[in-house]
């Protein structure tokens, strides 16, 4: 029996990017306070790593609970760089990927991304596997009412919709913008000066996804005017005539001049007879000044203010940017341009209006690079008062030593993109801050060895599990994903008895790692009654405090749920 054909895209390597998609992830997120501000507080997010480990770190805390997502990923222009997906490395290579350099800071390599030249024989199959296995992860985090936008040009735009009806499903394609992103024609081009870059819209459920409506402008209204002195003021006639036809429609109208008006060719009336003649009655039908033109139904400004205008699918640079503006916004904030095309903080605007989001959605980029999201984000509940939070993904791309931003003291991309994320909140209302995280090995060590690597050392090594560089804090964070709890609730710490004793969400886990935990700050702890009490298995002072641990918060906090590390 032949293979049964079917309308489909495939390319070498997708089988292997499914695969990707669903392996489970051996990563962590560690949380940087030194590079976040306002840790404590903020509901905010900044990831640096890897997106893919990322999204697969964020599933069980951001299961459709993302709103809208917004990604701007390489165009595969022959000179981006794109992610190897290859993670089958060895514990030393492992190692070698995440160097401490002499500031402290962890240094990722350029091992996992490499540049996607158009000689490579898989060029469009090694990004079109990248970009699979990211949207497959990110679907889930969609809200039921939540959408997703896509940036790219004509490189990969075919392939992108293939992929993203798949994903998707090509019933909750919404529409491909157009954005004009040039202001001027390029003289120097070799055929055709581009333009626009496109944005592939689709929700996750068309049902369920309402678009929202733009603001009316001044150039819109100005359409409408009274010429009848109709005291609803001014209006604007509109066809009262339909494709879909309806035989009870079919009919004719009289106009006030005496002449018979019957409807277009294979049209008829939008209105039932009945429908008409209230409409009539009540000053609702417009046949021209001198009464002898086609009936035309008159809607008021005044009844259409509240439901905005119909967004279109041509964004034009007057409305929302072009490239250079985006460029300049960051130049401004940061004192040079180190970004080349960033997307002006107008055209997220317009797109978060389209995704109708609520005062507190979350958004998501993980494709973050000079941070527009997080800045429109944050300007947008500067203006309206929201609490929207937003999440920025983005792999530490090492600057060129030759760029202007390697100059001006920046790094990595990831650099670039907090600091333009603590200026542009400077001045505005409402959250302004941002927990940065880095995806890193496993606060667990490796326990998995053959016979013949088995030695003593190893065993005592191994009487305890966390590796030696591993904070409380850490400890903590990966709990909290792993639980799939938000990594943005509240954070506190306090000093009792000399331990530290962590509390997360409003007392939701309250925890300690400390050595040498006795039972009097067990009772501390075991009072405060926590939803989790957490501890790490070799932090109690001695056997008995261990044995009497269940006990204690059996008395004082039946409730708890105590999970030992």
């Amino acid at each position: 029996m032949s293979r049964q054909e079917r309308y489909e895209l495939t390319w070498p390597g997708k089988r292997e990017a499914i695969i990707e998609a669903g392996r489970p992830t051996d990563k962590t997120l560690r949380p940087c306070v030194e590079l976040s501000r306002n840790f404590d507080t903020t509901e905010n997010l900044y990831i640096e790593g890897d997106n893919l480990e990322a999204l697969k770190i964020l599933q069980k805390s951001y299961m459709k609970r993302v709103k809208m997502i917004y990604i701007d990923p390489p165009y595969n222009t022959g000179n981006d760089f794109i992610y190897r997906d290859d993670f089958s490395q060895s514990e030393f290579e492992s190692q070698q990927q995440c160097m401490i350099d002499e500031s402290g800071m962890r240094n990722f390599s350029f091992r996992n991304y490499r540049e996607n030249a158009k000689s490579n024989p898989r060029f469009h199959s090694d990004w079109l596997s990248m970009i699979y296995s990211r949207l497959k992860l990110a679907r889930n985090l969609l809200t039921d009412d939540g959408v997703i936008f896509i940036s790219i040009d004509d490189n990969e735009q075919a392939g992108l919709k293939f992929v993203c009806n798949e994903i998707f499903g090509e019933n909750n394609f919404v529409a491909q913008l157009v954005w004009e992103r040039a202001y001027a024609p390029k003289n120097d081009a070799k055929y055709v000066s581009m333009s626009h870059d496109y944005i592939l819209m689709y929700a996750i459920n068309i049902q369920a996804f309402k678009i929202g409506r733009l603001p009316r402008t001044e150039e819109a209204n100005a359409r409408y005017n009274n010429p009848d002195n109709d005291p609803r003021g001014p209006w604007k006639p509109s066809d009262l005539s339909v494709k879909t036809y309806n035989a009870a429609n079919d009919y004719p109208i009289t106009t006030p001049s005496g002449r018979i008006v019957e409807p277009p060719t294979a049209r008829c009336w939008s209105l039932s007879p009945n429908s008409f003649a209230d409409r009539l009655a009540d000053n609702r039908i417009w046949f021209g000044p001198n009464g002898d033109g086609v009936p035309r139904l008159k809607r008021f400004l005044s009844e259409l203010r509240h439901e905005g205008m119909v967004p279109v699918s041509i964004l034009y640079y007057k409305d929302v940017g072009h490239s250079q503006e985006g460029a300049q916004e960051v130049a401004k904030l940061l004192d040079g341009g180190f970004f080349n095309g960033p997307k002006p903080v107008r055209l997220l605007r317009h797109l978060m209006t389209l995704a109708n989001l609520d005062d507190d959605s979350i958004i998501l980029d993980f494709f973050a690079g000079s941070s527009t999201t997080a800045h429109a984000v944050m300007t947008l509940n500067s203006q309206d008062g929201g609490t929207r939070k937003f999440i920025m993904i983005q792999i530490p791309e090492p600057c060129k030593e030759s760029s202007e931003a390697f100059k001006a003291g920046y790094s990595n991309i990831c650099e670039i993109g907090r600091e333009r994320i603590l200026r542009a909140g400077n001045g505005l209302i409402g959250d302004t801050g941002f927990r940065t995280f880095r995806v890193d090995s496993t606060n667990y060590k490796n326990v998995y060895f053959t016979p013949e690597e088995l030695t003593q050392d190893m065993l005592d090594n191994l009487v305890e599990n966390i590796k030696p560089d591993r904070t409380g804090l850490d400890l903590l964070y990966g709990v909290i994903a792993e639980l799939g709890l938000p990594l943005s609730l509240k954070y506190s710490c306090e000093q009792v008895e000399g331990f530290t004793v962590h509390y997360y969400g409003e007392d939701k886990i309250i925890a300690c790692f400390d050595s040498g935990i006795d039972e009097s700050l067990v009772k501390f702890i075991a009072k405060k009654r926590p939803a989790i009490a957490l501890f790490r298995d070799s932090c109690f002072e001695d056997s008995n405090v261990m044995i009497n641990l269940e006990q204690f918060f059996r008395f004082y906090a039946p409730d708890s749920e105590i999970k030992i590390l």
